[in-house]
């Protein structure tokens, strides 16, 4: 099979978007019958998502199901949840589907990650909880061994863990927070209390840590950087920490989604290959230390 027939078997990740003001990415797996879509995170509108579905030409009867990292408004928007429900089943670590089934944030229980847990035929997701205020957050490493590739996200996770880049390392594709510059967010007009918050080892990683936690995990393709604050960071000072990165790199924004991503075996440096499927026209790949747009969202 050439290249382009290759990759177009291959899964793929779009950050709808990312940062304080809502988190929403979507998972593109080719199937038998067509492309079917993973989301991870559901902390956008739902009016704002069914937006994103149509400008993609992706219809939610073709949701395979819902990932949650963790229960933060911005990323676990209820009604959005409720909506996606539905339709598919909504997977939590299994401190998340406590919690929002005690309080009764959804109409259904969640499902309940096991480690690991295969939520499809072709898709393996081992979770991790990791620390982030009181109930924590679940980092995931996605595996795809049909097509021998995998994805690890991890956001909001608080701190450098040797657990987490062991569960990640050498990911295809990598997407990880990179929230706040420490000399900004300590010359910024934030209440103490919030600094104290962010940078105390259960709020964000910042892009030093982010940076560190990058290098142990040793993604082999491409890294996208997530949930930037508007406030605290800019999307230069995170890529110049990855110059030398043997990987490509995507800042996600706020506002506007990511390009589709591969998740697939490494590319030469540079500039990636476009894509080649049809679903994907127009919407190229990013290369090296490209961001996608201008960057909003705080910790």
């Amino acid at each position: 099979m050439d290249n382009a027939g290759s990759r177009a078997r291959l899964p793929r990740l779009r950050v709808l978007a990312s940062g304080s003001g809502g988190n929403c990415s979507v998972l593109l797996t080719p199937t038998e019958d067509g492309p079917r879509a993973w989301i991870i995170d559901a902390g956008i509108s739902r009016r704002r998502f069914l937006r994103h579905m149509d400008r993609i030409d992706l219809d939610p009867s073709q949701i395979l199901g819902v990932v949650i990292t963790h229960l933060d408004g911005d990323h676990f928007n209820a009604p959005l949840v409720d909506t996606l429900g539905a339709i598919a089943p909504v997977y939590m670590h299994r401190a998340h589907a406590r919690r929002a089934s005690n309080l009764g944030l959804l109409k259904a229980d969640p499902h309940v990650l096991a480690d690991p847990n295969p939520l499809a035929a072709g898709l393996i997701v081992r979770p991790l909880l990791m620390p982030h205020d009181d109930l924590g957050v679940a980092a995931f490493r996605l595996e795809f061994p049909g097509a021998g590739v995998s994805l690890g996200y991890a956001t909001d996770v608080g701190r450098v863990r040797p657990e987490l880049a062991r569960l990640l390392a050498g990911v295809d594709v990598l997407a990880i927070e990179s929230n706040y510059c420490p000399a900004m967010q300590l010359a910024s007009n934030r209440p103490a209390f919030l600094k104290r918050r962010i940078m105390g080892g259960s709020g964000h990683l910042s892009n030093q840590q982010c940076a560190r936690l990058v290098a142990r995990i040793a993604p082999r393709r491409h890294v996208v950087f997530l949930h930037l604050s508007s406030q605290c960071n800019r999307p230069e000072l995170v890529s110049e920490l990855h110059t030398d990165g043997r990987y490509g790199i995507t800042i996600a924004d706020q506002r506007e989604p990511t390009p589709w991503i591969l998740i697939g075996p490494p590319a030469p440096r540079g500039a990636l290959p476009p894509d080649p499927s049809p679903l994907f026209a127009g919407a190229g790949l990013t290369g090296r230390n490209e961001p996608s747009g201008s960057v909003s969202g705080d910790g």
